[in-house]
């Protein structure tokens, strides 16, 4: 064992000697290598960071409350009786005025231009009850201050004032007829939240002639434990037709559509790539076989093993891939690690904030991904530098 494993040592050592007289095939290896890894990175990162944005947003002991059939906020209807009767439900925590953590909601669309493009699209504007900043529990103004109960007055999520203009403090954004001066800036914890903009529920009401529905109720339980207690509270009782979902479940379920379209499609693109990278890589490693006929028919004759050879082969191939693999991954983790960026949430039809995320998990993934074009790459290269006839090899000139 200890021979065979000094012959796979001295015969590799040789072969990445020699890498410098091949240095412009071995390059092109793995830059083709490093191209592969860098697009599945940057298109996986997206999903990664909407996920991220979405995750960080459900709490388990926070719970959402549609009405019966809804899957979204958009085709949710309740009434101000509903959202009176969810109010008193038991499980719900209370704040120090004794008064249920309950927060009554509208979700409606507006268009605002971005700033990266000047083109319109869909930003979402919610109308919030007072509750609504200690069911959620992490709002904090960055800039300016909450709005004022009763007034024409919007606060705008960090994401969606980064990435929309006119929503600066000060500025006033004119949605039909209505008038909304922003007041302030608030973060949520990366949530989806920092992609909304904020105002008085009671005042949007009547601005979209919703006379006084809501679309949906966020709850604040006493714990997570208590969730079934209130959800069973709510389910049995014959004046409502409702559901209630965790908060935690409700977005998991909003990113599952578009988190599955991106990875398909950047696992295809890279699958694409890595096909090209793969005959970059074949055609190194025969190239190098090639130029060491002779010197593989001398180890062979003195008594070096065919599998040695074999393995020595798919090390040189494996190590050129996981140089290409290194290179692409900290190019992509330079490029695109933070890179903020909105798009379509289909549950919503609104754009969310997000920020791209190359995670360790999906790097792992992208040198992984290297390593296998590396091996494929050298399987074949490595078996016909076992099979040279040794007479014949020497034989070459």
């Amino acid at each position: 064992m200890l021979n065979w494993l000094s012959q796979i040592s001295a015969i590799t050592l040789a072969n990445l000697k020699t890498l410098p007289e091949r240095r412009g095939a071995a390059v092109a290896a793995a830059v083709g290598i490093a191209g592969v890894v860098t697009v599945l990175v940057g298109v996986l990162s997206i999903a990664e960071g909407f996920q991220r944005v979405l995750a960080v947003s459900g709490s388990p002991d926070v719970a959402i409350v549609l009405r019966s059939g809804s899957d979204a906020e958009m085709n949710s209807g309740l009434t101000h009786d509903d959202t009176r009767l969810i109010a008193d439900a038991p499980g719900l925590a209370r704040n120090a005025a004794n008064l249920p953590l309950a927060s009554a909601e509208l979700f409606v669309v507006i268009n605002l231009p971005k700033r990266s493009t000047g083109t319109d699209a869909n930003v979402p504007l919610r109308g919030v009850s007072p509750a609504a900043f200690d069911v959620r529990g992490n709002l904090m103004m960055l800039e300016g201050r909450r709005f004022e109960p009763g007034k024409n007055e919007v606060i705008v999520g960090a994401g969606a004032a980064r990435q929309f203009s006119g929503l600066d403090v000060g500025k006033t954004v004119r949605v039909g007829q209505t008038e909304w001066v922003v007041v302030g800036v608030f973060a949520a914890g990366g949530g989806v939240a920092e992609s909304e903009i904020w105002t008085d529920a009671a005042v949007l009401q009547p601005a979209y002639h919703r006379g006084d529905t809501y679309q949906a109720v966020y709850a604040k339980l006493i714990s997570a434990e208590a969730f079934h207690t209130f959800t069973d509270a709510l389910t049995t009782n014959p004046q409502l037709s409702i559901k209630a979902v965790r908060q935690s479940d409700f977005y998991a379920d909003q990113s599952t559509q578009l988190v599955g379209f991106v990875k398909g499609i950047g696992i295809t693109i890279a699958a694409l790539m890595a096909v090209g990278a793969l005959f970059g890589a074949l055609n190194t490693m025969y190239s190098s076989v090639a130029a060491r006929t002779r010197e593989i028919a001398t180890l062979r004759a003195l008594g070096f093993g065919s599998s040695p050879v074999v393995v020595s082969v798919l090390l040189e191939s494996l190590a050129l891939a996981l140089a290409g693999g290194v290179l692409g991954a900290a190019g992509a983790w330079l490029a695109f690690d933070g890179h903020t960026t909105s798009t379509m949430n289909w549950q919503t039809f609104s754009q969310v904030a997000f920020a791209f995320r190359v995670s360790p998990a999906l790097l792992v993934q992208a040198i992984l991904w290297a390593a296998m074009i590396g091996v494929l790459g050298g399987l074949f290269p490595a078996i016909r530098a076992a099979r040279i006839p040794i007479a014949a090899a020497l034989r070459e000139t």
